[in-house]
């Protein structure tokens, strides 16, 4: 009994120790600008190498060599934010960790005018407005509240989105 007691008082902080070895990459807050359409200072057209070494801490990644089926990407699954840096542009989902300068998450769709003004194209789940720096585009889910945002630097004609994560 006694070197089952002093054989686990030893390997304890051996354990312990080997377990603060591991680290995670740490990444601010995330901040995104909807009238200015970045996330802490990036635009949607910023490259891939850029994100990375800012935000370390992105849980996948792809390259247009890797043949992604949505081109060169920087996600942050955990976070719900996704960099479409070969598209440009930027989608927030409904779980976002972070901050917006507009809370348009859960934000009602007949609250919108007072922050965007008209949308230049709608449908009856989605409507897309023109901003400075190119479009932003929300989506709405069953009870006309948006759930979804993607920000483009490009505008109406010529954006490519993406259908799947």
């Amino acid at each position: 009994m006694k070197k089952y007691v002093l054989t686990l008082l030893l390997a304890a902080p051996a354990l312990v120790a080997a377990a603060q070895l591991t680290t995670k990459a740490d990444c601010p807050v995330f901040e995104v600008d909807i009238l200015d359409g970045k996330v802490n200072g990036l635009k949607a057209d910023v490259p891939d190498d850029q994100i990375k070494s800012r935000f370390p801490c992105y849980t996948s990644a792809a390259s247009e060599k890797d043949s992604a089926k949505c081109g060169t990407n920087v996600f942050f699954k955990d976070r719900d934010l996704y960099f479409y840096t070969q598209r440009d542009y930027i989608e927030i989902g409904p779980k976002f960790k972070g901050k917006l300068s507009i809370p348009l998450i859960g934000m009602p769709r007949n609250t919108l005018f007072k922050h965007l003004g008209n949308p230049r194209m709608k449908s009856d789940n989605w409507e897309a407005y023109a901003t400075a720096y190119g479009i932003i585009i929300l989506y709405f889910d069953a009870a006309n509240k948006v759930n979804k945002i993607q920000i483009s630097t490009k505008n109406t004609n010529n954006i490519q989105l993406c259908d799947s994560k």
